[in-house]
């Protein structure tokens, strides 16, 4: 009997545990879980290098210990960087995964001195601990930077006066989860310092659909990191804004104009539409794309944000610590501009599972119920689970490392397996590789084996970590 255990109760979750007879875990002290639903913190403390528990072969849980490397805005962006310089060193061409981007206060001169570069731009700071919009604002000058970082730092100490220099105003430079400076702020002398944030460029010229800016929301499962194994849903959604987009400087701090996040949409009083919360099916919005912007066109960008996806799983690849207890359902967020260019906004390690309409409610429990399909496969429940937890991790990693992912289920695709790509090799030394691959594009239906198989790389190179 699978037993499953969760810390945060949602239907979608629950749900799929209890439609497949699995018996559920009641008390918190109680470790003979095989699978566990989590969030990040209390993964944090199972991973914790104090923790006393040791994972069981037979038990999953939902997250990677270090997922942050992809999930943090800050550390997302410098393992992006990092991966585009490889690739130039190489002469890979990658295409460009983010917009410019910096981390404040780090790369403050940086900024600065793009920032002078083009003037007429608009940049997004983005705060790395907050989530739902909170935190973000618009600038198109540089004494903004100081002027909002001031006003928030402020806030947040109950009145006190601003003053000092960027560096004091958003802190000491954040460090990974688990470090000595664990912190993402620091005190000083004007009060608590603001979390570290990150400052891209604007996206000015945004796909618009009935006037209104929108985003898109992407299911992608990470069963692997060591052999990268990487599934994309099929099913999705746009998240669309209240008002109509403008670019008017009056408009700058509008958020009901610039950000699509339901948590900020749902503000917005009688212009939020309770009835489809402000989304639309990804399906619905490749129609419409093919029937306005042309079949061809729409094939390839969605064939553009599959290799995006791609692309920013293996910028953290030689990073992630590949632990085979764990899986990973990752949000990502991807905004479209007026040329259907694909770019990356975040990555959220717990992207949500509250549901505001039946499609929303249906949609994203066939989510849940394909990754688990995939993560728990028959021979996982038939021979692994409640197993006295015997057998050398060597051979647990073989196996994982000789296991074999099925193209298609339900609605996860198989966008990309490295070993078949690196002709049949198995690789555990912490690669990433850079491919020129076409997959299938996704959103009209999962790929059959046949054209995944015809899918060849037309160029592979092995970057070392």
């Amino acid at each position: 009997m699978v037993r499953w255990k969760t810390d945060f109760s949602k239907w979608v979750i629950t749900s799929n545990f209890e439609r497949r007879g699995w018996q559920e875990v009641h008390d918190e002290k109680d470790e003979s879980w095989n699978i566990f639903w989590a969030n990040v913190g209390t993964v944090r403390q199972v991973f914790a290098s104090d923790s006393l528990q040791q994972l069981r072969p037979d038990q999953l849980i939902n997250h990677f210990p270090n997922h942050y490397e992809l999930t943090r805005k800050d550390l997302l962006v410098k393992n992006v960087k990092r991966y585009r310089r490889h690739a130039r060193k190489l002469g890979v061409a990658v295409p460009e995964l983010v917009p410019s981007t910096f981390v404040l206060p780090q790369e403050y001169a940086l900024f600065v001195e793009e920032f002078r570069k083009q003037t007429s731009s608009t940049y997004i700071l983005k705060p790395n601990g907050k989530a739902q919009g909170k935190g973000i604002f618009l600038i198109n000058k540089l004494s903004q930077v100081r002027e909002r970082a001031a006003a928030a730092a402020a806030a947040s100490a109950h009145g006190a006066t601003g003053g000092g220099s960027v560096a004091q105003l958003f802190g000491q430079a954040s460090s990974r989860p688990g470090t000595s400076s664990s912190s993402s702020s620091a005190a000083t002398p004007m009060g608590p310092a603001l979390d570290n944030y990150v400052v891209s460029r604007y996206i000015g010229n945004p796909l618009l659909l009935g006037g209104k800016k929108f985003d898109l929301r992407l299911y992608v499962l990470v069963p692997s990191y060591r052999p990268l194994v990487v599934y994309l849903a099929t099913l999705g959604f746009a998240r669309f804004c209240n008002v109509k987009y403008t670019r008017e400087l009056a408009q700058l701090d509008n958020m009901f104009v610039h950000l699509t996040n339901v948590a900020v949409q749902k503000g917005g009083g009688d212009e939020y539409n309770a009835a489809h919360g402000n989304k639309w099916a990804l399906a619905d919005l490749r129609l419409h794309l093919e029937a306005t912007r042309g079949h061809a066109a729409t094939q390839q960008l969605f064939a553009d944000m599959q290799q995006l996806v791609v692309h920013t799983v293996k910028a953290v690849q030689p990073v992630m610590i590949n632990d085979k207890h764990c899986f990973e359902l990752y949000g990502f967020d991807v905004i479209i501009d007026s040329d259907l260019q694909p770019w990356l906004i975040e990555v959220n390690a717990s992207p949500s599972l509250t549901t505001t309409t039946k499609a929303d409610r249906l949609l994203k429990f066939k989510i849940i119920n394909d990754a688990l399909s995939i993560v728990t496969p028959p021979s996982w429940s038939g021979s692994g689970a409640g197993s006295s937890g015997k057998g050398s991790s060597r051979n647990r990693e073989s196996a994982a490392a000789d296991r074999q992912y099925p193209p298609a289920l339900g609605c996860m695709q198989l966008i990309h397996d490295e070993r078949s790509e690196a002709g049949g090799s198995r690789r555990t030394t912490g690669e990433a590789v850079v491919t020129g691959d076409k997959g299938s594009a996704f959103g009209g239906g999962a790929a059959t084996s046949r054209q995944l198989a015809d899918a060849r790389p037309r160029k592979v190179v092995v970057l070392h970590g």
